[in-house]
Order: C-alpha cells, then structure tokens, then sequence
C-alpha cells in the first residue's frame, strides 16, 4: 500500500471542521485508521463531527471501522444533517 493514496471529501459541518471540502491522503488499512489520521491531522473539532458522521466508499455505506480499506478510493464524510 506504500504511495497508495484515497480522496476524503467532507460535507456540512465535516467541511467547517476540516477546513477543507477534499484532501487527498496516503491510503490506510481500514476507516478508524483513516479517522485516526485525520484527527491528527485536523484536530478536536473534527474529531467530534467524525464520532457521529457517516462514512461512504465508493458510494457503499461502510459501517466497519475495522474491514480493509481498499487504495484509491473516495471516502465521503457525511455528518448528520439537521431536519426530519
């Protein structure tokens, strides 16, 4: 996986706290390390929107923060949005 990279793309409030609406990042071997990353990177704001957010890969609800995470993806960070 070394030089494998994968997309994040925040939405809403995931976008406020990161700063950022995309960011390409070195690829990881499953979402919680990917989340671990990019806590590091970003800090506690968006640390607190990714502990309720919802993940997409690919498009596929990826609700498994342990299951491999394929390289080259497109990993969208979806927070809960306001409304019924």
């Amino acid at each position: 996986m070394a030089g494998s990279q994968l997309t994040v793309r925040y939405f809403a409030a995931a976008r406020a706290a990161a700063g950022t609406g995309e960011e390409t990042v070195e690829a990881t071997r499953s979402l919680g390390e990917l989340v671990d990353v990019l806590v590091t990177v970003h800090g506690e704001r968006l640390a607190y929107v990714l502990k309720v957010a919802s993940f997409l890969v690919d498009g596929t609800a990826w609700h498994d923060h342990q299951a491999p995470l394929p390289a080259g993806v497109t990993v969208d960070v979806l927070p809960p949005f306001a409304g019924g």
